[in-house]
């Protein structure tokens, strides 16, 4: 078996350099429970400081490849980001050198990762510009500094990309009650600020042998996803179309929301996505009419629904406290090719609205293309069509995931 270094090794190369989604590659990991955390930590840890790493490592040593490279990108973050002791990083990297076949650079790694560590208060500075501060720092791009800036300014700017997501955000699933959970929980919590059935959790919890988890008595969900289905309004009593459904998180709060007096209809494209929101909704007791269907494309007499809910494709954006790999995956010509995606999501779903319902569109993303822009495009094709409120949830701001909805109701 591989040390867990070893394992964090070959999940970083994967998601650095091969494409891979950190969040999925963690999954595959081949190690004990016991050491899953600490190997997330590296990976996430290298991540999250992975610009910083290769702007110091360019003043100290040549550029070196693939294995070499994303060793001491790791060894760096558990250096001077992680509470490992100074000489058990160091070692570690340089016994991670010998375990990969790469013993004859193991003296150039404990070479550079000590002069480092000596050199800890006087590393090369960051670069004096701010733009250029931020990309080191915090491992963002530079073309989506150049809309939050002007945005948010350099102060707002910096406190979004400091955010920390919670450990862990859980609710409540109907009929299950608050004050049940509470009295259940096992480790300390705060209530959500956007919304106070959301559970923000101090520690992780092991989810395969939670009970209250298995009898699907609790959902994990965080707050921003929740706050999208409280922006639809009332929906008791109503026909409902969540129109991309999977996994299914929305829906089931929808339906808990409600108490369960809901006609809900779950749609979704892909049918491997399709079958693991089937088997949530088992788990949570979710009534629903669960369909696989191509939102964009759909097919059929549909009956028009009192409220749609269009969660679409989307950057991802506003999960940075939650991936640290967000930014590494997206470029700019990613957001254009979405807003396409969006756009022919919204223009089929408004035909599935009834008159005097409401569409609520939303992402999980700071982008005024994929967001505010959107939405203004849309008013313009649909005329019929009024906005009630759009709302853009920011982490500096409300302490959650960067969501962003627009309620709007179609005139009768």
């Amino acid at each position: 078996m591989n040390s867990p270094r070893k394992e964090a090794l070959l999940a970083l190369v994967d998601v650095v350099e091969d494409g891979a989604y950190a969040n999925l590659r963690l999954k595959d990991v081949h190690q004990s429970p016991q050491e899953l955390p600490f190997i997330s930590a590296l990976v996430y840890t290298a991540l999250e400081h992975l610009n910083w790493a290769d702007y110091m490592l360019a003043f100290y040593v040549k550029p070196q490849k693939k294995t070499v490279r994303n060793i001491l990108r790791l060894a760096l973050g558990e250096l001077f980001f992680m509470d490992t002791p100074a000489h058990a990083a160091v070692n570690g990297a340089v016994n991670l050198c010998k375990e990969c076949g790469k013993g004859a650079s193991a003296g150039l790694v404990n070479g550079v990762l000590r002069r480092m560590l000596r050199e800890k208060e006087s590393l090369p500075p960051l670069p004096s510009e701010d733009k250029k501060r931020l990309e080191v720092l915090y491992t963002c791009p530079g073309w989506l500094l150049d809309e939050w800036l002007p945005r948010f300014g350099l102060e707002g700017t910096e406190r979004l990309l400091q955010y920390k997501a919670p450990a862990l955000e859980v609710r409540a699933q109907y009929p299950y009650r608050n004050e049940d959970l509470e009295r259940e929980l096992s480790v300390a919590f705060t209530k959500g600020q956007v919304d106070n059935n959301c559970y923000l959790l101090t520690k992780g919890i092991s989810l395969t042998s939670w009970p209250l988890y298995i009898q699907g008595k609790v959902a994990v969900q965080g707050q921003g996803a929740m706050a999208v289905c409280r922006f639809m309004g009332d929906m008791a009593g109503k026909r409902v179309l969540d129109a991309c459904a999977a996994p299914g998180g929305k829906s089931a709060y929808l339906f808990s929301l409600t108490r369960g007096n809901i006609a809900l209809t779950s749609w979704e494209l892909h049918p491997h996505r399709l079958q693991l929101m089937e088997e949530a909704f088992f788990r949570l007791g979710v009534k629903a009419t669960c369909q696989q269907m191509d939102a964009a494309h759909f097919q059929g007499d549909i009956a028009p629904f009192d409220g749609v809910l269009l969660d679409v494709p989307c950057s991802g954006l506003g999960l940075l406290g939650n991936k640290p790999d967000v930014f590494l995956h997206r470029k700019e010509q990613d957001i254009l090719d979405l807003a396409r995606v969006q756009r022919e999501l919204l223009d089929s779903c408004e035909a599935l609205v009834a008159p005097g319902g409401v569409l609520v569109y939303s992402t999980c993303t700071i982008s005024r293309r994929e967001n505010e822009e959107q939405i203004e495009s849309f008013l313009r094709r649909h005329p019929v069509f009024t906005l009630e409120e759009q709302r853009q949830l920011l982490p500096q701001a409300d302490g959650t995931g960067g969501f962003y909805m627009a309620r709007m109701r179609r005139c009768i």
